[in-house]
């Protein structure tokens, strides 16, 4: 089962950062695509309250499910001491998203939250970097191993008060917190109506 590290940071300058990787020896593995993410729980949210998520995604035009909880023990075990995030992730590439998400309707589960983003990968052969465009905001995560992604982090000039462990979720709770705002799901529509109301 395999375990992914990651660490996210906000980008000012989507152009700066595209410059900074390939001087880094990153190469464009998929360009510029629409990312559209489900999570499903149960209706009273037992999945949140236990730190895991069952998400459907659509990227590049392909579907995956993915699966993702916290590790029992070491790091990411919740103890607070390692600077990455960590999560044992199982995924698997699915022929009809919508299908499955019936399925899941009709074992009881909802779609409890959505998010969007424009998603661009890129990799230097040893991990990923992907540039998030969200409705608040830009973003990149690094997912590697813990010394790649400190490595990679100061080379792309990313001081360590600036690396965030949060989910999309999270950022999102306190974007809203932040901006008054009662909108429901991280997507480009909901941001636009709350922001106009």
């Amino acid at each position: 089962m395999a375990v992914e590290t990651e660490i996210k940071f906000r980008v000012p300058d989507l152009d700066d950062l595209s410059r900074r990787l390939k001087a880094c020896g990153f190469h464009l593995e998929t360009p510029r695509s629409f990312e559209s993410n489900v999570l499903y729980d149960t209706p009273d949210r037992q999945m949140r309250a236990r730190t895991e998520i069952l998400r459907i995604r659509r990227y590049a035009g392909k579907w995956v499910l993915t699966h993702k909880r916290l590790p029992g023990v070491g790091p990411g075990s919740g103890s607070g001491e390692d600077r990455h995030k960590h999560r044992i992730e199982t995924e698997t590439q699915v022929s009809d998203g919508e299908a499955l998400a019936e399925v899941f309707r009709s074992l009881g589960l909802v779609a409890a939250f959505r998010y969007e983003k424009w998603r661009t990968e890129w990799s230097d052969g040893q991990g990923h970097c992907v540039v998030d465009e969200t409705p608040i905001g830009n973003y990149a995560e690094l997912e590697g191993a813990s010394d790649w992604i400190d490595r990679i982090s100061d080379r792309l000039g990313v001081d360590s008060s600036e690396r965030l462990t949060l989910s999309y979720g999270r950022l999102f709770d306190l974007w809203r917190q932040e901006h008054g705002s009662a909108a429901d799901h991280l997507t480009f529509a909901a941001i636009a109506a709350s922001e106009s109301s």
